[in-house]
């Protein structure tokens, strides 16, 4: 019972933390679209749940990116003054929404089940927070992007160099994840870890694509915020906390060790090749 009490209580929090940043900015169309992207993970941990599956769970995520993102800029929007940043920073978030959607969707369709959520989807308050947790997720790490859009994105050096850095950032997620399945469909690599292509260089190298392209939307939104606004800025170093602390590297590098701890190769990789980047 104390448990369940502390998971809802955790998923309110999460909600708050979402909301109060939102609303910080004072921005109608942010607020909006941070309660909209509870709202569809709320609705969808229904049938979720009632069916025992996780099987869309990440595709829903990328479903509520579009959601958010296609909110803000239809309410944004003026034809008489046709904004073509907001139209490129709309279709940056929401092309690597669909790939990213899509690539776990298939990942997981082909494995039968996440197995992240084989115990936590038995408990409908842990599950409740899984979904809300993802709300979080939408919500922090679009909310410079929401704001940027309310405002009207600017194009400039800022809005130039933040496209580039999403661009290094998108693709190096593109390829480390197509090597990592490339590798895994090959039958010889069973029960084996990944040391070839980029991943040589890095050991997450998914990750630090992922956590470049949100720096990069950031640096797009950047000269579009004023005041407090500022405060959705946070949303790289979010990302960077949240893979790395507490799902993504943290998870992976736990498994990794109980795998192959007991392998020098492994070992020696993690020696030589940083977790994501230098000393990151």
């Amino acid at each position: 019972m104390k448990t369940n009490i502390k998971e809802i209580l955790f998923a309110l929090f999460a909600f708050t933390i979402s909301f109060s940043l939102a609303y910080i900015t004072q921005i109608e169309i942010v607020k909006n679209a941070v309660l909209l992207a509870f709202i569809i993970q709320w609705v969808l941990f229904i049938p979720a749940y009632m069916f025992q599956t996780e099987k869309f769970y990440d595709l829903s995520g990328s479903i509520t990116y579009i959601s958010v993102i296609s909110y803000s800029f239809y309410n944004s929007y003026n034809p008489d003054d046709l904004n073509l940043g907001n139209i490129i920073l709309s279709l940056l978030i929401i092309v690597w929404a669909i790939r990213l959607g899509s690539f776990l969707f298939n990942r997981i369709k082909k494995a039968g089940e996440d197995i992240r959520f084989r115990e936590i989807k038995k408990s409908p308050t842990r599950f409740f927070m899984t979904w809300t947790l993802q709300g979080m997720w939408v919500s922090i790490c679009s909310a410079c992007a929401l704001a940027g859009i309310a405002n009207s994105i600017e194009i400039n050096s800022y809005f130039y160099s933040g496209l580039l850095i999403f661009t290094l950032g998108f693709i190096t997620e593109i390829i480390a994840d197509n090597q990592k399945s490339k590798f895994r469909r090959d039958p010889i690599n069973k029960d084996k870890f990944i040391t070839s292509g980029i991943w040589k260089y890095s050991r997450h190298p998914n990750y630090l694509g992922e956590i470049t392209l949100w720096l990069g939307i950031s640096v797009i939104s950047f000269s579009s915020l004023e005041g407090l606004e500022l405060v959705t800025l946070i949303s790289p170093i979010f990302t960077y906390l949240l893979l790395v602390y507490v799902s993504g590297v943290r998870i992976l590098e736990y498994n990794g060790n109980k795998k192959w701890g007991h392998l020098e190769s492994y070992n020696n990789y993690k020696k030589n090749t940083p977790r994501l980047f230098g000393f990151l």
